[in-house]
């Protein structure tokens, strides 16, 4: 079993997401330009988080979206089978500030990949990326726009969000 540290509790987590929909919100002033689109997986919890902060922030509903990359990523001929999620975007993206939502930053490859996905939905007028957690390691000049907490990693160990807890583990 790996060795496991929590990096973020219920409350600091919760504290983290509130200043990332605060960050969103200040960045963005005209609020009905913008929408959330979560990475599936651990994107869409987040972004579906945000929505709920941002709704009480601006006092409208933020449109809210999932997208699935596994057929966009530039690994596949590495994997059987991309594991595969339903992509859900009941909006038109063109000219609308789109917020992609992850849970962890690593390589940038997934980021990259979404942003392949999303222009099947049209032309955004910009994109913004929102991470929970920023380890470093980029592979890509990808950078995060809203960033819950930078915590820097080695290769040999993982981020782990379950639930309302954020934990680093060795592998």
């Amino acid at each position: 079993m790996p060795d496991s540290a929590v990096i973020l509790n219920s409350s600091a987590l919760q504290r983290a997401v509130t200043r990332m929909a605060h960050e969103i919100a200040e960045r963005n002033e005209k609020s009905s330009d913008v929408v959330l689109v979560g990475i599936q997986r651990g994107g869409v919890t987040l972004a579906e988080r945000l929505g709920k902060l941002l709704d009480g922030i601006w006092g409208q509903p933020v449109p809210l979206g999932s997208l699935d990359i596994g057929m966009y990523r530039d690994d596949l001929a590495q994997h059987i089978a991309p594991d595969m999620h339903p992509t859900v975007i009941p909006f038109d993206v063109t000219d609308k500030t789109v917020v992609l939502v992850d849970d962890v930053l690593f390589s940038g490859r997934t980021v990259r990949a979404a942003m392949d996905a999303l222009n099947d939905f049209g032309r955004a007028k910009r994109i913004q990326l929102a991470v929970l957690i920023d380890r470093g390691h980029r592979e890509l000049p990808i950078k995060p726009d809203f960033v819950g907490k930078n915590v820097p990693t080695s290769l040999s160990e993982r981020i782990v969000v379950k639930g309302d807890q954020v934990s680093l583990e060795k592998l």
